[in-house]
């Protein structure tokens, strides 16, 4: 008994001697001294006091324990070292708190909270996570992993709450001596698809590429057959989103972190030593906008990611349109009302904010936002950013100085501000504009809502098609595609769309035919009628065809400052583009030839006129729609076809 009761009390003595032997937790009663360690239960990591590059400066921080040679993960008193040996962590017995007291017990560093409890306990768990947890309920009241530095671990994780104006970032050391925060930031944006981005300062420095499935785009070394320890989970409705890993190749230590020099580098543990897995950027092309907006570095100058569609937030939007007041308002489409907007930089803007009742919804939107930010062109009109906030979704653009095509074409004063040249030029600028989206960019986009409201046009009267919620993209060698959810505006659409669901180049084409005639004869295909049969405006492009080859069609005003020639032969297009079979219809890279050139057309056939029929109230019911396709107004609606 004697001999057990010696052997007690050396182990004891031990305890006292070399207390980080079995240093389980961080009290009040038991603090953390210089040259004591916390380790986690099975030994992964490990809590204490370190001296950078063998500097004087103390700081209390976390690594992995046993691997050489050190990696600091987490840094509690990153801006304030303490350089007296007497310095310990403790937990505060007032408030709970965990604080860092330097040699005349001054607070040098805490975990910014009073709890309601002050019996609290630190430790420090496998995953390398630092908690402060309540003695009594067992609550976690703090944890390092809400508080990153420059390091991720598995189960940490980067996110955004925008509902809460929150975000966890990574932030570099100002150098390798030097844990203060430097000049570098690694964070996740809200766009959709969400991707990570590398700030230098507050300018956007390098950027992972969008989120798809599994992997980030921009990672040449992840290709689709890689097995992705990342995760993301975004939630468009809450503003919120999150990135973290899971384990990497197997490997229960592994690491991601920000150098100060701006690079992201990704480690794991191979038999006690860290083999580097990647480092990005990796060349200096590789930096945002160093190449150009295509990144010629990479792919044989193919594009890559282009989006960089910029994150705004509610309360820029709100004061930009003094709140959304009705004299900042620019118009009403389909989906919602249209504001205008003047940040503080002077920057005038457009912003579409979509109304709950539009019909148009998430994917819609996301839609949109997908689309746009991929394409680049004059014709087409730029998004500048989105802003998402609870039940508003807002899509922010250039803004158009001239607003869009019918405020002037269907005006009777500001009609003869776009004369027959100017008009001449819209029509040639939106052929321009689908030839972009139909053969020339590298996604195939079928637009489905082409009409006059939604042509913008610059300062120039240069025209820019927008609205691109219903627009589509072709894969491949797809050149139709089938849909029971018929949405776009009546008397713009194709029959085969209107009736079947199929849309395709050639429906596209139909509007733009549409568009056309509604230009050269300045009537809106809506509401235009003549004759006691009520004929609307295909028909009567068609009498005028036959009877002047067109030129009656023309917008009286225009006579003195049109060439008739051009005016018969953008008719005959028009009537070509209407045709009821969209076999007949020439394709978008034809209309673009027969605009530009005067080389001989073909005959059209005659239309299948559609009867005209105003002041009825638009339906979603396919089964009270005849088969004559009817136009009631210019607001994009949906109808849903069972197939």
């Amino acid at each position: 008994m004697r001999k057990m009761t010696m052997v007690l009390f050396a182990c004891s003595l031990l305890l006292i001697i070399f207390p980080s032997c079995g240093y389980a937790a961080i009290k009040t009663s038991s603090p953390l001294s210089i040259g004591q360690t916390l380790s986690s239960p099975g030994g992964f990591y490990e809590l204490g006091f370190f001296s950078p590059n063998n500097t004087r400066n103390l700081y209390v921080g976390i690594w992995f324990k046993e691997i050489v040679p050190r990696v600091v993960v987490w840094v509690a008193n990153r801006d304030k070292p303490v350089t007296n040996s007497a310095a310990n962590l403790t937990i505060s017995s007032s408030n709970g708190s965990l604080i860092l007291l330097d040699g005349k017990q001054d607070v040098i560093w805490s975990t910014g909270e009073a709890f309601t409890s002050n019996k609290c306990h630190a430790e420090l768990q496998d995953t390398g996570n630092l908690v402060v947890i309540d003695d009594v309920s067992r609550k976690t009241l703090w944890q390092s992993f809400e508080n990153l530095g420059d390091t991720m671990v598995p189960q940490s994780s980067l996110m955004y709450d925008l509902s809460l104006g929150k975000k966890r970032v990574l932030t570099s050391w100002k150098s390798n001596s030097d844990p203060s925060p430097g000049g570098f930031s690694l964070e996740i944006t809200p766009q959709v698809p969400l991707q990570g981005l590398i700030r230098r300062g507050s300018a956007p420095y390098w950027r992972t590429g969008p989120w798809a499935k599994t992997r980030f785009t921009g990672f040449p070394q992840f290709d689709e057959s890689y097995v992705s320890p990342f995760s993301v989970v975004q939630d468009l409705a809450a503003g919120a989103g999150s990135f973290s890993y899971s384990t990497l190749r197997n490997f229960n230590l592994s690491y991601i972190t920000l150098t100060p020099e701006g690079e992201m580098k990704i480690y794991w543990d191979q038999g006690k030593r860290w083999m580097h897995h990647v480092t990005e950027p990796e060349h200096s092309c590789d930096l945002y906008g160093a190449c150009g907006p295509y990144d010629a570095w990479k792919d044989e100058f193919e594009p890559q990611d282009i989006s960089g569609v910029n994150f705004f937030q509610m309360h820029t939007i709100r004061t930009a349109t003094n709140n959304f007041s009705s004299s900042n308002k620019l118009g009403q489409g389909g989906f919602g009302p249209v504001y205008k907007g003047i940040l503080l930089d002077g920057k005038e803007i457009a912003v579409k904010r979509l109304s709950s009742s539009s019909g148009q919804g998430t994917e819609e939107f996301m839609n949109e936002i997908t689309l746009i930010s991929k394409l680049q062109h004059r014709n087409l009109v730029r998004l500048l950013g989105y802003c998402i906030e609870r039940e508003e979704k807002l899509l922010i653009y250039e803004f158009m100085v001239n607003k869009s095509l019918d405020i002037f074409l269907f005006d009777p004063t500001l009609k003869l501000e776009i004369d027959w040249p100017k008009r001449f030029n819209i029509i040639q600028g939106i052929a321009r504009g689908l030839l972009y989206l139909h053969r020339d960019s590298r996604l195939r986009v079928i637009h489905r809502d082409l009409k006059v409201s939604n042509i913008l046009l610059d300062e120039e009267m240069n025209p820019k098609i927008s609205d691109f919620g219903l627009a589509r993209m072709f894969q491949g060698t797809q050149f139709q595609y089938s849909t029971q959810r018929v949405a776009g505006t009546l008397g713009y659409m194709s029959p085969e769309y209107a009736w079947a669901g199929l849309f395709s180049e050639k429906s596209d084409i139909y509007s733009f035919g549409v568009l056309m005639l509604e230009i050269i004869s300045g009537e809106k295909i809506s509401r235009f009628t003549f004759g006691d049969e009520r004929k609307g405006l295909v028909a009567y492009a068609w009498e005028s065809w036959c009877e002047s080859g067109g030129f009656n069609l023309l917008d009286r005003d225009l006579n003195h400052s049109c060439k008739a020639y051009e005016v018969s032969r953008c008719v005959q297009v028009g009537l070509l583009c209407v045709q009821h079979e969209a076999a007949d219809r020439p394709n978008t890279l034809q209309v673009m030839s027969m605009i530009t050139s005067t080389t001989d057309l073909p005959i059209p056939k005659q239309p299948i006129f559609a009867v005209q029929t105003q002041n009825v109230e638009t339906s979603n019911d396919v089964s009270t729609m005849s088969k004559d396709l009817f136009s009631v107004n210019d607001l994009t609606h949906s109808v849903i076809q069972g197939r």
